[in-house]
């Protein structure tokens, strides 16, 4: 299982931090009960950790939710930091029964620890909640770094501003401390007046670029990053301002050895159905951030990942429909397919190929049928620039003919800007049952799930255009 979960509940936001040459994934815990408000507690922490995001270790809760009466009755999203010996962990308390006819209040909580990621002590006398200014109940997502050493403390939160206009009054808080335990209001960090908020705020530095990533619903359900060359911004909007797309929520990073990784969760569906709307909490993902000349990040999947999956194997495919004997040509005025036998619901897919200049769209069929009709379709757009996911049979809205689902060009919430200029370009798939991931040139990454896997046949496709098939294989 490359996209972990526990085996009783859910992976909700991940909180990522290096330590003792481990990474700890701290998450919060959804079981998803009937009634989250009747308990006698309600949402931990839990952990699990891992060298290589490959094997993991499970080690339960770690940050029990306080009880009914407490301002931690839910434990949610916040950050670890280390103070020379001792661990600092900050998080966001909430419980249903402390609000107004507004909505519930949320705090920021304070724990610490003596190194051992898996042991806190809850200091509840340092719960403080949002300042004059800022609404209440959005006070949360605590997030606590150093811009350098000798510097103080800062914690940004998702935060929203009292009388102003809802759909734009999220604004990305700061406050600042010398010792952790006191913390004073300051201007805040970014002020887009654009987002209802912008939650899981994270910030760090990277050579000669600062980032600030965050996730947002407003636009769409994505996480985004803005870039600055100070760490008081101004903030500023790069090419591709997107990690992933729907399915990809709530990315945090964190840096080990040099490498920077984004950790996040794939949402799961209601029903477990492709057509059912999508819940909170689902599988844990990580992407690999690079970056690029201009601040930019590029995305793809870690090497360790890639090399657990050693035994590749050469893919053949046959034509369909009159297609070319020759995978890739003879589609210059249609659409053109060629079909391989099953591959396995746990493997990792790789196709490259050089795409001629003028190709309208290229890709993979996944989950497909014998005759390729039915799929999972992977598609790439050279013309438009973008990689969207697909899926046929769409529905229909009638019994006519014409009453298909095609007024809905691909699933809408997954799609990713994507440069796709003629030449080489190489794609990877890794499919984790229900889960996958798609990478595009270890640069644009687009993550989904799917539920009606179908009978499992992988395809390639070619619309107006041409491509030579230079590699396909499938790794396990």
């Amino acid at each position: 299982m490359m996209h972990w979960r526990p085996s009783s509940g859910f992976v909700g936001d991940v909180i990522p931090f290096s330590h003792a040459g481990r990474i700890w994934l701290f998450y919060l815990l959804d079981e998803r009960p009937e009634d989250p408000t009747a308990g006698a507690s309600g949402m931990p922490w839990a952990l699990v950790s891992t060298t290589d995001f490959v094997q993991y270790t499970d080690h339960g809760v770690v940050l029990p939710a306080g009880d009914r009466d407490a301002v931690d009755f839910d434990c949610y999203t916040g950050s670890v930091v280390a103070d020379g010996a001792q661990l600092h962990l900050f998080y966001t308390g909430h419980n249903p029964r402390r609000g107004d006819a507004d909505g519930d209040f949320q705090v920021v909580c304070h724990a610490f620890s003596d190194g051992d990621p898996t042991r806190w002590t809850k200091l509840p006398s340092e719960a403080f909640g949002a300042p004059p200014g800022y609404m209440p109940q959005d006070w949360r997502d605590p997030f606590v770094y150093r811009t350098a050493a000798d510097q103080p403390w800062q914690m940004v939160l998702a935060a929203r501003y009292v009388d102003a206009p809802d759909r734009r009054c999220g604004v990305v808080a700061r406050l600042t401390s010398t010792d952790l335990a006191q913390w004073t209001i300051a201007e805040p960090l970014w002020e887009p007046h654009r987002f209802i908020t912008q939650e899981c705020p994270d910030v760090f530095q990277w050579g000669h670029w600062w980032y600030l990533v965050y996730s947002e619903f407003t636009d769409a359900f994505q996480t985004r990053y803005r870039i600055a060359r100070g760490p008081d911004g101004p903030w500023l909007a790069p090419g591709r301002d997107t990690v992933d797309g729907r399915a990809f929520y709530a990315a945090k990073s964190v840096e080990d050895e040099g490498r920077r990784f984004f950790v996040g969760w794939i949402p799961t569906k209601q029903g477990d159905s492709d057509a059912g709307p999508w819940q909170w909490a689902g599988d844990l993902a990580v992407l690999e951030a690079h970056q690029e000349d201009d601040g930019t990040l590029a995305f793809g999947l870690p090497r360790e990942v890639v090399a657990a999956y050693a035994d590749v194997q050469d893919v053949k495919v046959s034509p369909l429909d009159g297609a070319d004997a020759e995978p890739g040509q003879g589609a210059i005025d249609r659409y053109a397919a060629w079909i391989a036998d099953p591959a396995s619901e746990h493997c990792l897919i790789t196709l490259t190929v050089d795409v001629e200049a003028g190709t309208h769209a290229f890709g993979l069929l996944l989950h497909a049928g014998a005759d390729g009709e039915s799929a999972t379709v992977v598609r790439l757009e050279p013309q438009r620039d973008r990689i969207v996911l697909d899926r046929w049979p769409r529905g229909r809205t009638g019994p006519a003919q014409w009453q298909v689902d095609g007024d809905v060009p691909h699933l809408v919430e997954l799609e990713r800007p994507c440069p796709l200029p003629p030449g080489r370009h190489t794609v990877q798939v890794l499919l984790d049952g229900t889960t996958g991931q798609i990478v595009v040139d270890n640069r644009v990454a687009l993550t989904f799930r799917r539920y009606e896997l179908g009978p499992g046949h992988l395809g390639l496709f070619v619309t107006d255009g041409a491509v030579d098939l230079v590699e396909l294989t499938v790794s396990r």
